[in-house]
């Protein structure tokens, strides 16, 4: 079993960046790939990046490419998510999951561990 918790959420104005890090309990991290959500409030689950086992292969969802980047240490069991030039639009909570299969990153239902989330907050 995994337990996650999201950290370095905030309140940061529009163009700015933020780094995200989950980090992880248990000592089968490496056999998980991670992924991030994110899901706005009256909305449903959008997918914002993947990373594999051994952090080869990343995946990002289309409102990510370009601005955000994925990766992880698994000598420190975390996973990061790196946000440049934030946008209102973003704002959202984000959260951390697990999954152990190595097909389909890119649907919350193949995660699963969840960490509770943090919020982001993108000023205008």
């Amino acid at each position: 079993q995994v337990q996650l918790a999201e950290s370095g959420g905030g309140l940061v104005q529009a163009g700015g960046s933020l780094r995200l890090s989950c980090a992880a309990s248990g000592r089968t991290f490496s056999s998980y790939a991670l992924g991030w959500f994110r899901q706005a409030l009256g909305k449903e689950h959008e997918f914002i990046a993947a990373i594999s086992r051994s952090g080869g292969n990343v995946y990002y969802g289309d409102s990510a490419k370009g601005r955000f980047s994925i990766s992880r240490d698994n000598a420190k069991n975390t996973v990061y998510l790196q946000m440049n030039s934030l946008k209102p639009e973003d704002t959202a909570v984000y959260y951390c999951a697990a999954k152990a299969g190595s097909l389909d990153y890119y649907s919350p239902m193949e995660y699963n561990y969840w960490g509770q989330g943090t919020q982001v907050t993108v000023s205008s």
